[in-house]
């Protein structure tokens, strides 16, 4: 019996990263499973560099 891991990101966020990175149709047609490995590392890199954009820009000595 697996358990269920709580997303980080939105599924809104998710969406919008697939679109930005090219594989929304893949995910559209066959969901997130269908997806390579590396798209979804991709994913992930571009959702971290967006938060360091954010994080830097709210920051102010």
């Amino acid at each position: 019996m697996g358990r269920r891991r709580r997303s980080v990101m939105s599924e809104e966020f998710k969406y919008e990263l697939a679109k930005d990175l090219g594989f929304y149709n893949t995910v559209q047609e066959e969901g997130w499973g269908g997806i390579k490995a590396k798209d979804a590392g991709n994913m992930v890199k571009r959702a971290i560099q967006l938060a360091e954009q954010a994080a830097a820009k709210s920051y102010r000595p």
